[in-house]
């Protein structure tokens, strides 16, 4: 082996990314001699029950961890039926990337849980996740994939459940503190987050360093400024270049005859009847759509994104647009594709929302992104993918 301190950058995240692919390429030959095992039923020869616990003790894994490898090697493996037939693995696509080194155990796992909700034809749509995200990010999109497939399927005949009720829980504590709990509904607790998303942002550096406050206390604080302005009635501070605000997106049609739900802008979703309720105690924003269903540019051009463009940019991308992000839009900037100081006007044109980290990395990293068709459409670096296949974000695509 070479010394790492010999090779470049590159050269050494090549041998990271070689050496893992190759991990996971032994990975798979122990779950298939870990399927042959199970189907000898060769715990009972070692005098154990399962054959998880016979793996606990042989390579040290903790039971839970040896019971996922018994479990998914079922799914990768063929079966020999009783008449000497080979039955194809119960997920043929996910076993045949994992033969190839390109899906880790963690990867296996959440691709048979979205299957389990999904119909089989939808396998390849699942496992090109797990070949560009990690497991966290193939959990979340099989579970959307699995929403847009179902959505429009009749409700369940069960009985309405009950409506939600807002709760809060205070007891005064021996220190003087007075100890504070809540439960909120969907709409209500979205609100909250984004009212306390405006207030709990570090304090700019004026001339003594950063913000040192934790998230804890930054939200505390927060939350005490929250009920000040409340008592004072002021009106809360912009966030995000606006006045804080609640923005649901949703068919007009829908809202007029009562049906469907409404997105709000933290990812979750309400019935229309909570919306209705809402518009009555708020204004209606249009927004012009062109004719494939694209927010249309309203013009102005400031360095900074005025209100209204960001509006729009808000309707558009739905949160930050980087693939695989799922932050909402209260956490996202708006980023000048072709930067201000290089002649990039403040458009929605030019324009797409970005998580703080996602707008730092598109600004140190070889990533680029594109407006493609009106849609935020990103280009990795090659040492990531050596033909910058085109990559967006499938969190925030209307369904």
């Amino acid at each position: 082996m070479s010394d790492p301190r010999l090779s470049s950058s590159d050269e050494l995240l090549q041998g990271i990314a070689d050496d893992v692919k190759e991990m996971r390429v032994r990975e798979n030959s122990a779950m298939r001699k870990i399927a042959e095992l199970e189907r000898r039923g060769a715990a009972a020869e070692f005098g154990y029950k399962k054959l998880a616990q016979v793996l606990r003790d042989a390579v040290r894994w903790d039971i839970n961890v040896a019971g996922q490898w018994v479990a998914n090697s079922g799914l990768l493996s063929s079966e020999i039926t009783p008449t000497g037939s080979e039955l194809a693995p119960e997920l043929p696509l996910t076993a045949e990337a994992a033969a190839e080194g390109e899906l880790s155990i963690a990867h296996v796992v959440e691709i048979a849980k979205a299957m389990k909700k999904l119909p089989a034809e939808h396998e390849a749509t699942v496992v090109d996740y797990a070949r560009q995200f990690e497991p966290a990010t193939v959990r979340k999109l099989g579970a959307r994939l699995a929403y847009s497939l179902h959505q429009d399927d009749p409700e369940p005949a069960e009985p309405k459940p009950e409506r939600l009720v807002n709760r809060h829980y205070s007891r005064r504590r021996k220190d003087g503190y007075l100890e504070v709990k809540a439960l909120l509904d969907t709409a209500t607790g979205a609100a909250y987050e984004a009212a306390l998303a405006s207030l709990a942002k570090p304090r700019p550096d004026t001339g003594e360093g950063p913000d040192q406050r934790d998230r804890s206390e930054r939200e505390g604080e927060a939350f005490a400024e929250l009920v000040n302005l409340m008592v004072r009635a002021d009106q809360l501070p912009e966030h995000g270049g606006e006045p804080v605000t609640l923005t649901l997106t949703m068919s007009y049609d829908d809202l007029a005859n009562q049906t469907g739900q409404a997105l709000l802008d933290n990812g979750e979703r309400i019935p229309a009847d909570q919306v209705r309720q809402l518009a009555c105690n708020a204004g209606v924003i249009p927004l012009i759509l062109g004719g494939q269903s694209q927010p249309m540019d309203i013009g102005r051009k400031t360095r900074t994104f005025p209100a209204g463009i960001r509006r729009i940019l808000v309707a558009r991308d739905r949160g930050c647009a980087f693939p695989g992000c799922s932050r909402p839009p209260r956490h996202c900037d708006a980023h000048h594709i072709q930067y201000w100081a290089n002649g990039g006007d403040t458009s929605v044109d030019n324009a797409v929302l970005l998580c703080r980290h996602h707008h730092t990395l598109i600004h140190q990293s070889e990533w680029e992104v594109k407006l493609v068709h009106g849609i935020p459409t990103f280009y990795p670096p090659p040492w990531l993918d050596p033909e910058r296949k085109p990559r967006r974000n499938q969190f925030h695509t209307a369904v």
